[in-house]
């Protein structure tokens, strides 16, 4: 007697979900898993621990905002949505919070996030959500869209560039699409036909980045049970994109170095020296002079990468490009999900040209998706499109002199409903107290230097409550 093999089942789609209540987590989890492998955490630390040693990123993420140390402020929840896109651009984040904040949601979605669900969360809405996104591609176009002066120059520095055989460091903040511009120089060389990799530096546990890169042999280290290849082999002569590159350990980056400068490598655990013939590109949202500046980045690596540069400019440097990204989206999401393109009318139209897309093209992209969900076929009015803005946030790169304030002030009281100046103002301030903390990567003396203030005072800043 003989018996068809039944076809292995598929695997279920990962879901990462992050909240330090273990009631929560464990619901979630008992009532999700028939559909998604649920890895559960109650930390960002622990989150992006468990990221580092997962082989694949979860394509998806349910996170809440008041996570530990500071559970009663959204801080830790909104770093953690950054760490997520840089681990992993393509991630579909949906945030989770008991504070119904309008302002809070619409910051989480200009940092990349896809939804803001307020708790309790109804798991049937969930599994809709989350199957929807599952389903929508990730939009990528072949070439950049837009026709701005800044754009076109980038383009022209592209086609420029990319016949080099040299390193092209690429600079731009979260969400401006380094990656994509990273493919057009790959596309447009005389590699195009050849392998092109990418490597998020970021999204590995530092002990790992040396073998992932440069490979091992059997027995170089516990778990080491064959030879494995490393991205520079693998590359062969293509291109290799290191991600997140102001991430690498500072031990690597002489070995990385070398690399560069002769193509010499070692597998982990030999003494036989290989040869790569693969073009780097690097990318990065960091400022790497500074970080030379400060002993966290080789000089040396830093000049070898940037024998090309290329900066990749903010959305809000791009006029004209906001419309044209609009359409391109608008109408890739219709024919993607058989749905009526959703229209804004004359005011809302002004308004999005107006509005300054701090999440850059990731935050356009995922308000146009919102968008052709919510109102599929529809005119989009103002009063429905400026939920979808996160019209609090401080703008990168805002010039604090000049009339530059004036003018946002002016964008910001246009917006319909209460206008709070206290409010506002505090935002402004944990804005700023954010930005010293990060530049200082969180030392408190350091972050209270750069903000002309003693660390007491940045202290109580930091945790109001304590005082009270």
């Amino acid at each position: 007697m003989t018996t068809n093999p039944q076809p292995a089942p598929e695997a279920k789609p990962g879901l990462l979900v992050v909240d330090d209540d273990p009631l929560i987590t464990d619901t979630l989890a008992f009532a999700l898993q028939a559909d998604y492998a649920v890895h559960a955490c109650d930390s960002r630390q622990q989150a992006i621990e468990l990221l580092r040693q997962l082989r694949d990123a979860p394509p998806l993420a349910l996170v809440d905002l008041g996570l530990p140390p500071a559970p009663h402020t959204p801080d830790e929840g909104f770093q953690l949505i950054a760490d997520l896109l840089a681990h992993s651009p393509s991630m579909k984040i949906f945030v989770l919070s008991g504070q119904n904040d309008a302002a809070n949601a619409r910051h989480a979605r200009a940092l990349g996030a896809w939804e803001f669900v307020a708790k309790p969360s109804d798991p049937a809405l969930l599994r809709r959500l989350l199957a929807r996104a599952l389903e929508l591609p990730a939009a990528e176009a072949p070439e950049l869209v837009g026709a701005s002066p800044v754009l076109a120059k980038l383009k022209q520095q592209i086609a420029q560039f990319a016949g080099s055989p040299y390193p092209v460091l690429i600079e731009g903040e979260s969400g401006s699409g380094k990656e994509l511009v990273a493919r057009n120089l790959h596309r447009l060389s005389p590699r195009s036909g050849r392998p092109y990799l990418t490597l998020n530096c970021a999204a590995i546990s530092p002990t790992l980045v040396e073998p992932t890169l440069f490979g091992y042999v059997k027995g170089a280290f516990t778990g080491a049970a064959s030879n494995k290849a490393g991205y520079f082999e693998d590359a062969q002569d293509g291109t290799l994109l290191l991600d997140e590159i102001g991430e690498l350990p500072l031990e690597l980056q002489a070995k990385l170095l070398r690399v560069l400068e002769n193509g010499e490598y070692q597998r982990v655990g030999e003494t036989q020296r290989r040869v790569s013939r693969c073009r780097v590109i690097a990318a990065t949202n960091r400022d790497l002079r500074r970080d030379v500046k400060q002993g966290a980045f080789r000089a040396d690596l830093y000049h070898r990468l940037s024998v090309f540069s290329l900066n990749v400019p903010p959305l809000r440097e791009m006029e004209g490009d906001k419309l044209q990204l609009l359409e391109h989206f608008r109408r890739f999401y219709a024919a993607q999900s058989g749905m009526q393109p959703f229209e804004l009318d004359d005011d809302a139209t002004a308004r999005w040209a107006r509005y300054d897309f701090p999440g850059n093209v990731r935050e356009l992209r995922n308000v146009v998706i919102r968008l052709s969900t919510k109102y599929s076929g529809q005119r989009v009015s103002v009063a429905e499109l400026e939920p979808e803005l996160d019209l609090e946030a401080l703008y990168p790169g805002s010039a604090v002199e000049g009339g530059a304030i004036v003018e946002q002030a002016v964008r910001q009281l246009e917006r319909s409903g209460a206008f709070n100046l206290d409010e506002t103002l505090r935002a402004w301030e944990r804005g700023y107290i954010e930005a010293a903390l990060r530049l200082t990567r969180g030392n408190v003396s350091q972050a209270a230097k750069l903000l002309g203030v003693n660390r007491t005072t940045l202290y109580s800043r930091m945790h109001p409550d304590e005082d009270k």
